[in-house]
Protein backbone atom coordinates (compact mmCIF):
# COMPACT_ATOMS: atom_id res chain seq x y z
CA UNK A 1 0.00 0.00 0.00
CA UNK A 2 1.31 3.45 -0.92
CA UNK A 3 0.70 6.01 1.80
CA UNK A 4 0.03 9.62 0.80
CA UNK A 5 1.27 12.95 2.14
CA UNK A 6 0.68 16.66 1.59
CA UNK A 7 3.49 19.21 1.44
CA UNK A 8 2.55 22.51 3.11
CA UNK A 9 4.85 25.57 3.15
CA UNK A 10 6.60 23.41 0.59
CA UNK A 11 9.43 25.74 -0.42
CA UNK A 12 11.38 23.99 -3.18
CA UNK A 13 10.40 20.48 -2.14
CA UNK A 14 13.02 19.25 0.33
CA UNK A 15 10.40 17.58 2.52
CA UNK A 16 8.80 16.03 -0.55
CA UNK A 17 12.02 14.51 -1.88
CA UNK A 18 12.86 12.92 1.46
CA UNK A 19 9.48 11.26 1.91
CA UNK A 20 9.16 10.27 -1.75
CA UNK A 21 12.51 8.45 -1.56
CA UNK A 22 11.06 6.20 1.13
CA UNK A 23 8.01 5.34 -0.97
CA UNK A 24 5.38 7.86 0.14
CA UNK A 25 3.34 9.72 -2.50
CA UNK A 26 2.67 13.47 -2.57
CA UNK A 27 -0.95 14.32 -3.45
CA UNK A 28 -1.04 18.05 -2.66
CA UNK A 29 1.36 20.95 -2.11
CA UNK A 30 1.11 24.58 -1.07
CA UNK A 31 3.64 27.44 -1.20
CA UNK A 32 3.13 31.21 -1.40
CA UNK A 33 6.54 32.35 -2.71
CA UNK A 34 6.40 32.77 -6.49
CA UNK A 35 10.03 31.80 -7.15
CA UNK A 36 9.80 28.72 -4.92
CA UNK A 37 6.60 27.70 -6.75
CA UNK A 38 8.40 28.10 -10.09
CA UNK A 39 11.26 25.85 -8.95
CA UNK A 40 8.80 23.33 -7.53
CA UNK A 41 7.00 23.19 -10.88
CA UNK A 42 10.21 22.66 -12.86
CA UNK A 43 11.30 19.81 -10.58
CA UNK A 44 8.03 18.03 -9.81
CA UNK A 45 5.78 18.94 -12.73
CA UNK A 46 3.11 20.52 -10.55
CA UNK A 47 2.45 24.06 -9.40
CA UNK A 48 1.72 24.22 -5.67
CA UNK A 49 -1.44 25.92 -4.46
CA UNK A 50 -0.70 29.44 -3.26
CA UNK A 51 -1.62 31.10 0.04
CA UNK A 52 -2.51 28.41 2.58
CA UNK A 53 -5.09 30.76 4.12
CA UNK A 54 -7.08 30.66 0.87
CA UNK A 55 -7.12 26.88 0.54
CA UNK A 56 -10.51 25.19 0.76
CA UNK A 57 -9.77 22.21 2.94
CA UNK A 58 -12.53 20.08 1.41
CA UNK A 59 -10.70 20.21 -1.94
CA UNK A 60 -7.50 18.69 -0.53
CA UNK A 61 -7.31 14.97 -1.46
CA UNK A 62 -7.31 12.46 1.39
CA UNK A 63 -3.85 11.76 2.82
CA UNK A 64 -2.04 9.94 5.61
CA UNK A 65 0.81 12.33 6.50
CA UNK A 66 0.96 16.12 6.77
CA UNK A 67 4.36 17.77 6.29
CA UNK A 68 4.95 21.44 7.02
CA UNK A 69 7.97 23.67 7.57
CA UNK A 70 5.76 26.41 8.92
CA UNK A 71 6.86 29.99 9.81
CA UNK A 72 7.42 30.90 13.45
CA UNK A 73 4.85 33.48 14.52
CA UNK A 74 4.07 34.88 17.97
CA UNK A 75 0.79 33.66 19.46
CA UNK A 76 -0.56 36.78 21.14
CA UNK A 77 -2.61 34.97 23.80
CA UNK A 78 -0.59 31.77 23.92
CA UNK A 79 -1.21 29.68 27.01
CA UNK A 80 -4.38 31.44 28.13
CA UNK A 81 -7.01 29.26 26.48
CA UNK A 82 -7.31 25.92 24.71
CA UNK A 83 -7.20 24.71 21.14
CA UNK A 84 -7.83 27.14 18.32
CA UNK A 85 -8.42 30.16 20.52
CA UNK A 86 -4.65 30.22 21.11
CA UNK A 87 -3.63 30.14 17.47
CA UNK A 88 -6.14 32.21 15.51
CA UNK A 89 -4.37 34.75 13.32
CA UNK A 90 -1.30 32.55 12.88
CA UNK A 91 -0.39 30.34 9.95
CA UNK A 92 -0.29 27.35 12.29
CA UNK A 93 -4.06 27.75 12.60
CA UNK A 94 -4.35 26.78 8.93
CA UNK A 95 -2.38 23.61 9.58
CA UNK A 96 -4.65 22.84 12.51
CA UNK A 97 -7.88 23.29 10.54
CA UNK A 98 -6.58 20.95 7.82
CA UNK A 99 -5.58 18.40 10.46
CA UNK A 100 -8.99 18.52 12.14
CA UNK A 101 -10.87 18.03 8.88
CA UNK A 102 -8.69 15.30 7.31
CA UNK A 103 -7.40 13.50 10.41
CA UNK A 104 -4.05 12.30 8.97
CA UNK A 105 -2.36 9.53 10.91
CA UNK A 106 0.90 11.46 11.20
CA UNK A 107 1.98 15.12 11.32
CA UNK A 108 5.62 16.16 10.84
CA UNK A 109 6.47 19.82 11.45
CA UNK A 110 9.82 21.60 11.09
CA UNK A 111 11.05 24.93 12.40
CA UNK A 112 14.25 26.74 13.31
CA UNK A 113 16.49 25.74 16.22
CA UNK A 114 15.28 28.50 18.52
CA UNK A 115 11.60 27.73 17.96
CA UNK A 116 11.68 25.78 21.22
CA UNK A 117 12.56 29.00 23.07
CA UNK A 118 10.31 31.34 21.10
CA UNK A 119 8.14 33.53 23.34
CA UNK A 120 9.72 31.86 26.39
CA UNK A 121 8.65 28.42 25.20
CA UNK A 122 4.97 29.35 24.96
CA UNK A 123 4.84 29.01 21.16
CA UNK A 124 6.06 25.40 21.18
CA UNK A 125 3.81 24.66 24.14
CA UNK A 126 0.78 26.05 22.33
CA UNK A 127 1.54 24.04 19.18
CA UNK A 128 1.82 20.83 21.20
CA UNK A 129 -1.29 21.62 23.23
CA UNK A 130 -3.29 22.32 20.06
CA UNK A 131 -2.24 19.05 18.46
CA UNK A 132 -3.08 17.24 21.71
CA UNK A 133 -6.55 18.80 21.68
CA UNK A 134 -7.01 17.41 18.19
CA UNK A 135 -6.28 13.90 19.44
CA UNK A 136 -2.56 13.62 18.59
CA UNK A 137 0.20 12.32 20.82
CA UNK A 138 3.22 14.56 20.27
CA UNK A 139 6.97 14.41 20.61
CA UNK A 140 9.71 16.78 19.48
CA UNK A 141 13.48 16.86 19.16
CA UNK A 142 16.31 19.14 18.05
CA UNK A 143 18.09 17.47 15.12
CA UNK A 144 21.37 18.45 13.43
CA UNK A 145 22.20 17.86 9.77
CA UNK A 146 25.73 16.70 10.64
CA UNK A 147 24.22 13.59 12.24
CA UNK A 148 22.70 12.52 8.92
CA UNK A 149 25.69 12.54 6.57
CA UNK A 150 25.57 16.22 5.60
CA UNK A 151 28.62 18.43 6.40
CA UNK A 152 26.52 21.36 7.60
CA UNK A 153 26.01 22.33 11.22
CA UNK A 154 22.28 23.01 10.90
CA UNK A 155 19.97 22.39 13.86
CA UNK A 156 16.21 22.27 13.42
CA UNK A 157 13.23 21.62 15.70
CA UNK A 158 11.17 18.65 14.52
CA UNK A 159 7.70 17.92 15.91
CA UNK A 160 5.85 14.66 15.23
CA UNK A 161 2.22 14.06 16.12
CA UNK A 162 0.49 10.67 15.83
CA UNK A 163 -3.04 9.34 16.17
CA UNK A 164 -3.94 6.08 17.94
CA UNK A 165 -2.08 7.04 21.14
CA UNK A 166 1.30 6.40 19.49
CA UNK A 167 4.41 8.39 20.38
CA UNK A 168 7.13 8.73 17.74
CA UNK A 169 10.52 7.57 19.02
CA UNK A 170 13.31 9.91 17.90
CA UNK A 171 15.98 7.69 19.42
CA UNK A 172 15.42 5.19 16.59
CA UNK A 173 16.79 7.60 14.00
CA UNK A 174 20.02 6.19 12.58
CA UNK A 175 22.88 8.67 12.72
CA UNK A 176 26.10 8.65 10.73
CA UNK A 177 29.74 9.54 11.25
CA UNK A 178 30.64 13.24 11.19
CA UNK A 179 31.16 14.12 7.50
CA UNK A 180 33.71 16.49 5.91
CA UNK A 181 32.91 19.40 3.62
CA UNK A 182 35.55 18.41 1.07
CA UNK A 183 33.57 15.33 0.04
CA UNK A 184 30.67 17.34 -1.43
CA UNK A 185 32.77 19.88 -3.37
CA UNK A 186 32.68 20.10 -7.14
CA UNK A 187 35.53 18.80 -9.27
CA UNK A 188 38.25 21.42 -9.68
CA UNK A 189 38.94 20.19 -13.20
CA UNK A 190 35.35 20.73 -14.33
CA UNK A 191 34.40 23.96 -12.59
CA UNK A 192 35.67 27.53 -12.39
CA UNK A 193 35.70 28.93 -8.87
CA UNK A 194 35.63 32.43 -7.42
CA UNK A 195 38.92 32.64 -5.52
CA UNK A 196 39.94 35.41 -3.13
CA UNK A 197 43.25 37.20 -3.63
CA UNK A 198 45.79 36.38 -0.92
CA UNK A 199 45.89 40.01 0.22
CA UNK A 200 42.14 39.92 0.85
CA UNK A 201 42.20 37.38 3.67
CA UNK A 202 44.19 36.17 6.68
CA UNK A 203 44.61 32.54 7.73
CA UNK A 204 45.17 31.62 11.36
CA UNK A 205 47.78 29.22 12.70
CA UNK A 206 46.79 25.77 13.90
CA UNK A 207 42.97 26.10 13.66
CA UNK A 208 41.11 23.76 16.00
CA UNK A 209 38.06 21.70 15.16
CA UNK A 210 34.96 22.43 17.21
CA UNK A 211 32.55 19.82 18.53
CA UNK A 212 30.21 20.67 15.65
CA UNK A 213 32.98 19.81 13.19
CA UNK A 214 33.58 23.43 12.19
CA UNK A 215 37.19 24.50 11.62
CA UNK A 216 37.48 28.29 11.60
CA UNK A 217 40.52 28.74 9.35
CA UNK A 218 40.67 32.49 8.77
CA UNK A 219 38.83 35.62 7.80
CA UNK A 220 38.42 38.18 5.07
CA UNK A 221 40.25 41.41 5.83
CA UNK A 222 37.09 43.33 6.64
CA UNK A 223 36.04 45.30 9.71
CA UNK A 224 35.51 43.18 12.80
CA UNK A 225 33.08 43.62 15.67
CA UNK A 226 34.20 46.11 18.30
CA UNK A 227 31.67 46.21 21.13
CA UNK A 228 32.46 43.76 23.93
CA UNK A 229 35.40 42.21 22.08
CA UNK A 230 38.75 41.74 23.81
CA UNK A 231 42.00 42.89 22.14
CA UNK A 232 43.94 40.36 20.06
CA UNK A 233 40.96 38.09 19.36
CA UNK A 234 41.04 38.15 15.57
CA UNK A 235 41.59 34.41 15.62
CA UNK A 236 38.11 33.85 17.06
CA UNK A 237 35.21 33.37 14.66
CA UNK A 238 32.71 35.27 16.80
CA UNK A 239 34.39 38.64 16.19
CA UNK A 240 33.84 38.34 12.44
CA UNK A 241 30.51 38.63 10.68
CA UNK A 242 29.40 35.42 8.99
CA UNK A 243 30.15 36.58 5.40
CA UNK A 244 33.76 37.31 6.42
CA UNK A 245 34.54 33.93 7.99
CA UNK A 246 36.56 31.21 6.27
CA UNK A 247 36.13 27.54 7.16
CA UNK A 248 38.35 24.60 6.28
CA UNK A 249 37.05 21.94 3.90
CA UNK A 250 38.49 19.37 6.33
CA UNK A 251 35.61 20.17 8.70
CA UNK A 252 31.94 21.01 8.35
CA UNK A 253 30.17 24.18 7.26
CA UNK A 254 27.97 26.52 9.33
CA UNK A 255 24.25 26.92 8.66
CA UNK A 256 23.33 28.29 5.24
CA UNK A 257 21.23 31.40 5.77
CA UNK A 258 17.98 32.30 4.02
CA UNK A 259 19.06 35.95 4.22
CA UNK A 260 22.36 35.46 2.36
CA UNK A 261 21.44 36.32 -1.24
CA UNK A 262 25.07 36.98 -2.28
CA UNK A 263 26.28 33.48 -1.41
CA UNK A 264 29.20 34.74 0.69
CA UNK A 265 30.30 31.35 2.00
CA UNK A 266 34.11 31.06 1.94
CA UNK A 267 36.17 27.91 2.37
CA UNK A 268 39.86 26.99 2.55
CA UNK A 269 40.51 24.08 0.22
CA UNK A 270 43.88 22.85 -1.08
CA UNK A 271 45.57 25.96 0.29
CA UNK A 272 43.29 28.44 -1.50
CA UNK A 273 40.24 30.41 -0.37
CA UNK A 274 37.12 30.48 -2.54
CA UNK A 275 33.36 30.82 -2.42
CA UNK A 276 31.14 27.80 -2.40
CA UNK A 277 29.36 27.39 -5.72
CA UNK A 278 25.58 27.48 -5.85
CA UNK A 279 25.55 23.76 -6.65
CA UNK A 280 27.73 23.04 -3.60
CA UNK A 281 25.25 24.94 -1.44
CA UNK A 282 22.46 22.72 -2.73
CA UNK A 283 24.60 19.65 -2.07
CA UNK A 284 24.98 20.89 1.52
CA UNK A 285 21.20 20.50 1.82
CA UNK A 286 21.24 17.05 0.22
CA UNK A 287 19.71 18.06 -3.13
CA UNK A 288 20.77 15.82 -6.05
CA UNK A 289 22.79 17.33 -8.88
CA UNK A 290 19.90 16.84 -11.31
CA UNK A 291 17.71 19.15 -9.23
CA UNK A 292 16.87 22.05 -11.54
CA UNK A 293 18.06 25.50 -10.42
CA UNK A 294 15.78 28.14 -11.90
CA UNK A 295 16.00 31.92 -11.49
CA UNK A 296 18.62 34.43 -10.35
CA UNK A 297 21.51 33.38 -8.12
CA UNK A 298 20.29 35.71 -5.38
CA UNK A 299 16.92 33.95 -5.24
CA UNK A 300 18.55 30.54 -5.50
CA UNK A 301 20.69 31.31 -2.43
CA UNK A 302 17.57 32.48 -0.57
CA UNK A 303 15.67 29.30 -1.47
CA UNK A 304 18.39 26.86 -0.43
CA UNK A 305 18.99 28.69 2.85
CA UNK A 306 15.30 28.38 3.64
CA UNK A 307 15.01 24.70 2.74
CA UNK A 308 15.32 21.54 4.81
CA UNK A 309 18.13 18.95 4.77
CA UNK A 310 16.94 16.03 2.66
CA UNK A 311 18.96 13.16 4.22
CA UNK A 312 17.58 14.13 7.65
CA UNK A 313 14.05 14.15 6.23
CA UNK A 314 14.64 10.79 4.58
CA UNK A 315 15.69 9.22 7.88
CA UNK A 316 12.62 10.69 9.60
CA UNK A 317 10.47 9.26 6.78
CA UNK A 318 12.06 5.82 7.21
CA UNK A 319 11.19 5.83 10.90
CA UNK A 320 7.68 7.14 10.25
CA UNK A 321 7.19 4.20 7.91
CA UNK A 322 8.76 1.71 10.30
CA UNK A 323 7.16 2.90 13.53
CA UNK A 324 3.76 4.06 12.34
CA UNK A 325 2.90 2.12 9.19
CA UNK A 326 4.54 -1.24 9.97
CA UNK A 327 2.11 -3.34 12.03
CA UNK A 328 4.89 -5.69 13.16
CA UNK A 329 6.81 -2.87 14.88
CA UNK A 330 6.50 -2.74 18.64
CA UNK A 331 5.01 0.71 19.11
CA UNK A 332 4.69 2.34 22.49
CA UNK A 333 1.14 3.47 23.24
CA UNK A 334 0.18 6.30 25.56
CA UNK A 335 -2.92 7.59 27.23
CA UNK A 336 -5.26 9.36 24.83
CA UNK A 337 -4.87 13.16 24.67
CA UNK A 338 -7.91 15.31 25.39
CA UNK A 339 -10.09 15.83 22.32
CA UNK A 340 -11.18 19.22 21.06
CA UNK A 341 -14.36 20.71 22.48
CA UNK A 342 -17.50 20.86 20.32
CA UNK A 343 -17.41 24.66 20.63
CA UNK A 344 -13.92 24.87 19.13
CA UNK A 345 -14.84 22.32 16.45
CA UNK A 346 -17.80 24.48 15.45
CA UNK A 347 -15.56 27.51 15.14
CA UNK A 348 -13.14 25.50 13.02
CA UNK A 349 -15.73 24.19 10.57
CA UNK A 350 -17.28 27.62 10.25
CA UNK A 351 -13.94 29.22 9.43
CA UNK A 352 -13.11 26.66 6.74
CA UNK A 353 -16.28 27.08 4.71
Amino acid sequence: MMYKFIDLFAGIGGFRIGFAKVGFKCVFSSEIDSHARQMYFHNFGELPAGDIQAIKIKEIPSFDILLAGFPCQPFSIAGEKKGFNDIRGTLFFDIARIVEYHRPKVIVLENVKHFKNHDNGQTLGTVLKTLNSLGYTTNWSLLNAIDFGVPQNRERTIIVGCLDNVKFNFSCLKKRQLPKLKFILEDENKQEFEYLKEEDYTLIDNPKQQVSGLIFAGYRNKNIRVNGIRPNTKHLSRVHKQPNRIYSSEGTHPTLSSQESAGRYYILHHGKVRKLTIRECYRLMGFPDDFKLVGSKGKLYNRVGNSIVIPMVEEIAKQVKEQLFNPSHGIQHHSSPQQMSLFDLGLLLESSK
